[in-house]
């Protein structure tokens, strides 16, 4: 069996999956699968999809489902049923992964936990100008490099220099909580189908943490690896983000915190 299930989230944004794409290319873990849940994209993603699938360096499954606005939710647990390892890492579709991305899940993975990993966030300018070569080089996780660019310093840019004890430390000393995030986290199979996978009827702002928040309530704790785990998030614009969405999903999320149930009605089985 596959080790590990990789699942990719999407929505027509070719130029940015494809960057993607090169970085699971070069993982040094290499046992994988690739689920990539596509919210409804044109063929152009498709043809992207099948070229990877033509060359062979990657082993793809391509998740789709009608455009019907955002339903991110919707398109996660037909993707979560499509694994077919008993481990699943979640990322997006504008994450580039480091080539120890999978390795450094691999290697943190336990039972009765799940993963909580970070991102470093990249400005437009610097996102559109990475290619195949700076992602298979490295080059676009190198803080020198990244400075040529534009790149500011920042306290942030541990997250790419940090290596071994530092990382460790680092990990252990962040005040961020170890939730789950859409994406950059992993857990397994097992737990994910145990909670109903994601609540489908949140929208934009917050799905991802409600289904950590109910992996808690079912008895799962996390661990944090926000600096060894190392994916670039690419710009990108939010269209789809309003305070209607964000209000009913806060709502969702109180509900499942008060309520201290581990499982949603609205999820992958539809109670």
């Amino acid at each position: 069996m596959t080790k590990i299930s990789v699942i990719i989230s999407t929505y027509n944004a070719e130029a940015w999956l494809e960057k993607v794409l090169w970085g699971y290319s070069c993982q040094t873990f290499k046992d994988f699968e690739i689920v990539i849940a596509d919210d409804g994209s044109g063929p152009k993603t498709k043809e992207l999809i099948d070229s990877f699938k033509n060359a062979g360096t990657l082993d793809i499954n391509h998740i789709w489902q009608e455009d019907d606005g955002f339903q991110k939710s919707r398109i996660l647990n037909k993707a979560i049923v499509a694994c077919k390892s008993d481990y699943i890492v979640m990322s997006d579709g504008d994450c580039i992964p480091r080539a120890d991305f999978l390795e450094v899940h691999d290697n943190y993975k336990e039972s009765g936990y799940f993963l909580s990993g970070g991102y470093f966030m990249l400005p437009m300018d610097i996102s559109l100008k990475i290619n195949k070569d700076d992602i298979l080089s490295g080059n676009c996780f190198n803080v020198t490099w990244l400075k040529e660019q534009g790149l500011k310093s920042s306290f942030k840019n541990n997250k790419l220099t940090s290596k071994g004890l530092k990382s460790k430390l680092l990990n252990s000393l962040t005040p961020t909580n170890a939730s789950w995030n859409g994406h950059n986290a992993s857990g397994w199979k097992k737990d994910i189908v145990a909670i109903n996978g994601f609540d489908e009827r949140m929208q934009y702002g917050g799905q991802d943490r409600e289904l950590g928040e109910r992996l808690f309530n079912l008895g799962i704790k996390s661990k944090q690896i926000r600096y060894s785990a190392v994916c670039l998030h690419l710009d990108h614009k939010r269209g789809y983000k309003t305070p209607e969405s964000i209000a009913k999903n806060q709502s969702i999320r109180k509900h499942t915190r008060d309520s201290k149930t581990p499982w949603t009605p609205f999820g992958i089985i539809k109670d």
